[in-house]
């Protein structure tokens, strides 16, 4: 089987429950740091395509070129049938690859949020194990339109559109299902005065830590062994050459 790309676009982004989940089911990864120069592979030699988060904004290419190619990678793995998860960050990226736009969120999300998966969200095969009323984790204030033909999954209150899937094997995602108490630790770390940046201090993202990461966890490492599926029933689907 060949692996699945994980690319990451920040330093402190071990992988959380996406790794430890791939892992687990002794799937083969490959992951790249295209911030620091990694060379993205072809689609032809991947069988999976996951985009992590990041602070850049999306379609910021003259800052970060690097965007461009990942933009570049989710268009032509969709096109090829290559399963794809963009996680915030990534999935702006995959909804700019499918000829969305990128705007200004409406509010700054920072913390655990509520969500509400649609009729079509409850009946996907990836995120149809959210729940409404479900928490999850954000930190982002971009936020992506729809693409063309693509599916509304999740919506939130704030910023309606926190999920979609394009296609029947390619997914973007407004939030974070990677997380884990030590991924958040690592970004708080790094994060500085978030309580004047982002409105919420240190203790009080800990406090919304201990009420709702155990349950979103619960939920993303399902996703994540659901999402896995797809990779391994398109690997044992597409003929060999």
């Amino acid at each position: 089987m060949k692996p699945i790309v994980i690319v990451r676009n920040e330093d402190p982004d071990p992988g959380g429950t996406v790794v430890e989940e791939l892992g687990a089911l002794a799937l083969p990864v490959t992951i790249v740091d295209a911030h620091h120069g990694g060379t993205l592979p072809d689609t032809a030699e991947v069988s999976g395509v996951v985009i992590f988060g990041g602070s850049q904004h999306a379609d910021d290419y003259d800052g970060h070129p690097y965007l461009k190619d990942e933009r570049d990678l989710a268009h032509e793995a969709t096109e090829r049938g290559v399963p794809v998860l963009g996680i915030c960050l990534g999935g702006q990226i995959l909804a700019i690859a499918k000829g969305a736009t990128l705007r200004p969120s409406p509010v700054k999300e920072f913390g655990f949020t509520e969500v509400t998966p649609t009729a079509a969200g409850r009946a996907d095969p990836v995120l149809g194990v959210w729940e409404p009323g479900d928490r999850v984790f954000h930190w982002h204030e971009d936020t992506f339109d729809l693409p063309d033909g693509a599916t509304l999954l999740m919506e939130g209150d704030h910023v309606t559109n926190q999920a979609f899937r394009y296609g029947d094997s390619a997914w973007g995602l407004q939030f974070h299902p990677e997380v884990t108490r030590d991924v958040i630790e690592g970004w708080l770390g790094v994060a500085g005065d978030t309580e004047t940046n982002w409105g919420k201090t240190h203790d009080r993202i800990r406090e919304e830590i201990a009420a709702h990461l155990a349950a979103e966890e619960r939920h993303a490492r399902e996703m994540i062994r659901r999402f896995a599926d797809v990779v391994r029933g398109r690997v044992t689907s597409t003929p060999s050459i």
